[in-house]
C-alpha cells in the first residue's frame, strides 16, 4: 500500500509542477512584452488622432482596457513630447472656443497637463 500512495503523491507532484509551468508564472512572464507592446501601438494611434497629457494618455489606455501598468508603459514609451502635446492641446481648444490665458491654463490643467505643459501650452499658442 505504501508503494501506490508513493506512486500516487509523485504522479500528483508532476501534475503540480506540470500546471505551474504551463499557467503560473511562464504565461504570465510571456505576456508581458505583448502588453506593453500593444499599449505603445495604441498609445501611439491615439496620438495620431489628438493630443494628451501623459496622465491623460494612460486614462485613455485604462479605459480601453489595459493594466495600469501597460498603459503606463504605452504612453511613457510612446515617444510623445509632452510639452508639445499641451501646445497642440491649446492650438485644437482655440480652433472651436475663446479662452484667456488662464482659462486656458485651467483647461489644460483640466486635461492632466502639468502645470508647467499647461502655461507653456496657452503661451505658445497664442495667449
Amino acid at each position: 500500500m505504501k508503494r501506490h500512495t508513493k506512486g500516487a503523491l509523485a504522479v500528483l507532484v508532476a501534475a503540480g509542477v506540470l500546471a505551474a509551468l504551463l499557467f503560473g508564472s511562464v504565461a504570465t512572464a510571456d505576456a508581458r512584452p505583448m502588453n506593453h507592446k500593444q499599449a505603445v501601438r495604441a498609445a501611439k494611434e491615439y496620438l495620431r488622432s489628438q493630443a494628451f497629457s501623459l496622465k491623460g494618455l494612460v486614462s485613455q489606455l485604462k479605459y480601453e482596457g489595459y493594466s495600469t501598468g501597460d498603459a503606463t508603459y504605452g504612453a511613457k514609451h510612446s515617444g510623445a513630447n509632452w510639452m508639445k502635446q499641451a501646445v497642440r492641446a491649446a492650438k485644437e481648444y482655440l480652433r472651436s472656443q475663446a479662452f484667456s490665458f488662464p482659462g486656458m491654463v485651467r483647461q489644460l490643467r483640466y486635461e492632466k497637463f502639468t502645470h508647467a505643459q499647461a502655461v507653456h501650452g496657452a503661451r505658445a499658442a497664442g495667449l
